[in-house]
Formats: structure tokens, C-alpha cells, sequence
């Protein structure tokens, strides 16, 4: 049984976090969401977004990103930023990997960053003149890539 996380660190947007829960609830992919949010888990738009898939969800909130990952333990940690230099499409997943993502404004925090292996940090492709796709867009990207190359083995 294959294992993907998605960790998102303190999102703000809670349409975007409500799409990426229902994503999650429909892949399998564990959900974790580093604190602080910049909503309440009950928020309206939150749940409307994630037409109450909440109960399928495997969703978890941490107090910091270390915490997560000691508690993860990811085979690999992959920070999806627009600094990244590595194209996210050539990454080789495996069981238990973890797809990092930032904040929707400002994006994963530089001292972060400059903390890991430049291998681990990827981009997803866009035209030149783009600064940067939709969280929840960049997160279905991702997932689905991933599953893919796990052959779309299940998640849960």
C-alpha cells in the first residue's frame, strides 16, 4: 500500500485548503497542515469547498513542519516552491514521500529552504511569464503525478 503526504504549511485561503481535502479524501493522500491557519477549521468557505469530505480525509494539524516530519518520517521530503530548480516531473516517487507547499502569499519561508537539499527543491513548469499557480491546482498537479507513478496503488 503506497503513502503520500500532502503538507501545507500555514495555508490561508480556506477555499483552497477545502479543495485540496476533498482532493485528498478522493486520492488517499494523508493531509497535514502545519499551524498557524489562516482560518478556523469550521470556516464556511472551508467546508463548502470541501463539500464535507472532511470524514474521508486522513487530515491532521501539527504546532511546527519538524514536528510533522519527525512524525511522518517521509522517504523523501519534496518542497514545491517557484525557487525551485528541479522540474517536479522528473522526480522518481516512491512509497511514503511527502509534497511540501507553502503559504498562498509569500510561499515556503527562505530559512526553510536554504535547509534542504537542493535536489528536493522542485517546480512545477510554467510560461515565463507566470509568478505562480493556485495552491490547490499546484497540490492536484502534484498528487496526481505522483500517483501515477505509483501506478494508482492505493493511498489509504
Amino acid at each position: 500500500m503506497s503513502r503520500l503526504s500532502i503538507i501545507l504549511f500555514e495555508p490561508e485561503i480556506p477555499p483552497n485548503t477545502g479543495n485540496i481535502i476533498r482532493l485528498c479524501a478522493n486520492t488517499g493522500a494523508k493531509l497535514h497542515l502545519i499551524k498557524p491557519l489562516g482560518f478556523e477549521l469550521e470556516d464556511k468557505a472551508l467546508r463548502r469547498a470541501g463539500l464535507d469530505y472532511h470524514e474521508w480525509a486522513d487530515l491532521k494539524t501539527w504546532d511546527s513542519l519538524d514536528e510533522c516530519l519527525a512524525f511522518i518520517q517521509p522517504n523523501n521530503a519534496y518542497a514545491m516552491t517557484t525557487k525551485g530548480t528541479r522540474s517536479f516531473f522528473d522526480v522518481k516517487f516512491s512509497d511514503n514521500d511527502a509534497l511540501i507547499f507553502g503559504p498562498e502569499t509569500r510561499g515556503l519561508p527562505m530559512s526553510f529552504l536554504e535547509s534542504r537539499p537542493h535536489e528536493t527543491l522542485c517546480r512545477l513548469p510554467m510560461s515565463g511569464n507566470g509568478r505562480s499557480l493556485n495552491l490547490s491546482n499546484s497540490v492536484a498537479i502534484s498528487i496526481y503525478e505522483a500517483w501515477r507513478q505509483l501506478d494508482f496503488t492505493s493511498l489509504s
